[in-house]
């Protein structure tokens, strides 16, 4: 049997080792061959394909992005674009496919399911908004990355008694913006799944400078103030029609300089979150996702995609994880309320 790997979407701490884990045991356990999809969908459109077996996937464990490329391509907006990555299989001999990606890429993989062609999906995006899973890997080392330019902030925002406000990755979702602010001691957290109040936020900036504190803000890109909309600097749309996101941060920082009347400055992350080196975390995590995936592939379990559930890796099908996106679970605000704007 061989089966093609791809990685689509934005890439993530952990591609590497998905890949690596599905190649050693379909290639070991199983006796499959493998072939990587160059840039995610657009590979599988344009045929572009690349030799996948035990010596290129030697030694990239530790290793950010992925080997494979990816793209944020959709192959259902172009045309012909099933037809076409059906034709890719067949010349390539492919049975099926290993879809590594998260919410759009799999959004992808479930249609093509439909359509009948033979793939697994596996769940992976820092912002860890892929429905049907616990976690998905990325996640971690984002969150680390995050907390430790926090940890940064603090002291340089001390030294000038200055507001920071640090914007975070995060669309949909304030998983990273959570988490990584409550621990980065961060005194204000503004999510996408709460409309902040700007007075509220700047009560709580003013109340921190009266105890001899600069405050730190961490905003996920995708937070949206109540009066107003989402804040962006650039309209263009990718062809999952999304709009580039970034500038809350930039705007939060000029209300907050304008109505408190104190000095604040904004540090955007950005594509920092994505790169370098995995976690522990995301390597155990990855490693596991890939081994299941393959397992289900060697079972013809096709239309699912392997999740943590607890500690337990299981198989659910992929038509439950579509349209559907993994937010911050409500009673986390009145867990961590006094953070919330």
């Amino acid at each position: 049997m061989k089966i093609a790997v791809l990685t689509g979407g934005g890439d993530c701490p952990g591609l590497n080792a998905v890949i690596r884990s599905v190649v050693r045991k379909g290639t070991q356990d199983y006796g499959f061959s493998f072939v990587g999809l160059r840039d995610g969908w657009l590979g599988a459109l344009h045929g572009s394909v690349l030799p996948l077996g035990i010596h290129e996937v030697r030694g990239i464990l530790p290793r950010g992005g992925t080997i494979l490329g990816s793209s944020r391509t959709n192959p259902l907006k172009h045309e012909d674009g099933v037809r076409r990555i059906r034709d890719t299989l067949d010349t390539h001999q492919v049975d099926a496919l290993v879809v590594i990606g998260g919410e759009d890429t799999l959004g992808a993989a479930t249609e093509l399911s439909r359509q009948g062609i033979k793939l697994v999906g596996v769940p992976k995006t820092i912002d860890n908004d892929v429905a049907g899973t616990d976690y998905t890997f990325g996640f971690d080392t984002a969150v680390g990355i995050a907390t430790e330019a926090i940890d940064r902030l603090h002291t340089t925002a001390e030294s000038h008694m200055r507001t920071l406000v640090v914007e975070v990755m995060g669309r949909h979702s304030g998983w990273i913006a959570l988490h990584a602010g409550v621990a980065g001691g961060a005194n204000v957290i503004l999510v996408p799944e709460r409309p902040f109040d700007i007075d509220q936020v700047c009560a709580w900036v003013k109340s921190r400078f009266e105890t001899n504190y600069a405050p730190i803000v961490v905003a996920a890109e995708g937070a949206v103030p109540k009066e107003g909309q989402m804040i962006l600097k650039d309209q263009s749309v990718d062809e999952y029609g999304h709009v580039r996101l970034s500038g809350i941060g930039e705007w939060l920082a000029q209300e907050i300089e304008g109505r408190t009347g104190t000095e604040a400055r904004t540090t955007v992350l950005g594509h920092v979150q994505r790169g370098g080196t995995p976690s522990a975390f995301d390597r155990w995590l990855a490693t596991r996702f890939g081994l299941h995936a393959v397992d289900a592939v060697k079972d013809g379990d096709f239309g699912t995609m392997v999740a943590l559930r607890g500690t337990d890796i299981v198989r659910i099908p992929l038509d439950e994880t579509r349209g559907r996106t993994k937010v911050v679970d409500p009673s986390l605000y009145d867990e961590f309320g006094v953070f919330f704007g």
